[in-house]
């Protein structure tokens, strides 16, 4: 391999598919990085066998070839160089990379012993907008199961329907769901999946930042994201990763189809005053509503009794009978936060029942969480 490359694509290009990399001790060509240069093009591509990301990058080539050299040691190194163009050679599994005034050699492994990371060729296909794709899935990431007990809600659950994707995840105790409208409503079929929460986080890190749309290829077992180079001769950004196998929970079940007590809020003054009452909530995280229509508000109150107490009251809009329900403020934060109006709604169904909260005017995102004691058992 002979390459001609500018210093910042290089770079660029390491960022992207070096987070998969340096975590595994059983098998040192996984803390590898692919480089092939072949077509105008240097890829690269790492796996942790779970999850594979491609990216290409255009360079002058002289030679093609292939190499895998450590992430850890070659991307400090091409950071740290002040050349505007680095060029890079192979030989015996070894990379040179030359410039004005140094000389560097990296060892690397036989490019032939790195994992294949599959491609899907398949005419199940669609493409999305990259911004409102990966803001979605952010809406809903941090929702997903920690638990290996329950490995269908451990990643984040897509549902295509005609006109819409709902991205949805749970841990049992809450559950968000995010839907993005198509502006065409061609969908010709359903499909499903459920991709694992490091699989989508890396959607988010690979595609977001992009203005190009993403390309969806459908597998039974394995899920590939894709966006295309303008000049289409070769794709920008390639991720590939397995997916849960399972079925998904029937989350509408458990999605409240009434309420008992509702409250509108300031986003912010209510956020704020969960914070500060997350200051005297000790080992149980609880904090204590109470919406009192008289009072036209909702009370926030903790305590602890090493520390004190604090309570506050959030003017609100209410509508329904008086209630108080304790939460976890970790998850009202959590929610509150993935809240982009202004304004929110707060739905109770009494104190142990499942409560709501959206944005006003907004109803493309909802979340839903267990007051503490419904939660805990009790």
């Amino acid at each position: 391999m002979k390459v001609t490359i500018l210093k910042e694509e290089i770079k660029k290009g390491l960022n992207i598919v070096e987070r998969l990399t340096g975590k595994n001790l059983a098998l040192p060509i996984l803390n590898n990085v692919l480089m092939s240069a072949e077509k105008n093009f240097i890829s690269f591509s790492t796996t942790n066998l779970e999850i594979g990301i491609k990216c290409w990058k255009l360079c002058k080539i002289d030679q093609e070839g292939k190499i895998t050299v450590p992430v850890k040691v070659i991307l400090p190194l091409v950071s740290s160089l002040s050349d505007e163009k680095i060029f890079l050679k192979t030989k015996n599994d070894t990379l040179y990379i030359e410039g004005s005034s140094y000389k560097t050699q990296i060892k690397g492994l036989n490019a032939e012993e790195f994992p294949i990371i599959p491609k899907i060729e398949t005419s199940d296909s669609l493409e999305l907008n990259n911004s409102p794709l990966c803001q979605g899935i952010s809406q809903v990431i941090n929702f997903c199961s920690l638990s290996q007990t329950r490995p269908e809600i451990s990643g984040v659950y897509f549902s295509f329907q005609k006109e819409k994707l709902s991205l949805v995840a749970t841990d049992s105790f809450r559950l968000a769901e995010k839907v993005l409208l198509f502006e065409k409503k061609d969908i010709e079929k359903k499909y499903s999946f459920i991709l694992p929460k490091e699989g989508a986080q890396e959607v988010i890190n690979v595609f977001s930042g992009e203005e190009e749309k993403v390309k969806i290829c459908f597998s039974p077992n394995q899920i590939q994201f894709e966006s295309s180079a303008k000049d289409e001769s070769s794709p920008k950004s390639q991720l590939i990763s397995r997916l849960i196998e399972g079925e998904y929970p029937n989350y509408q079940e458990i999605i409240p189809k009434k309420f008992e007590t509702r409250a509108i809020l300031d986003r912010n003054k209510f956020l704020n005053q969960v914070k500060i009452a997350s200051i005297f909530s000790g080992k149980t995280y609880e904090v204590k509503l109470r919406v009192d229509a008289k009072e036209k508000g909702v009370e926030i109150f903790s305590q602890n009794p090493e520390i004190g107490q604090e309570s506050s009251l959030v003017e609100a809009q209410i509508e329904g009978k008086d209630i108080e329900a304790s939460f976890n403020y970790r998850f009202l934060v959590e929610g509150i936060s993935q809240i982009k109006s202004s304004e929110i709604i707060f739905e109770f169904n009494g104190s142990e029942g499942p409560a709501v909260l959206k944005g006003v005017g907004d109803d493309t995102f909802f979340y839903v969480v267990m007051p503490i004691n419904k939660a805990n058992g009790g």
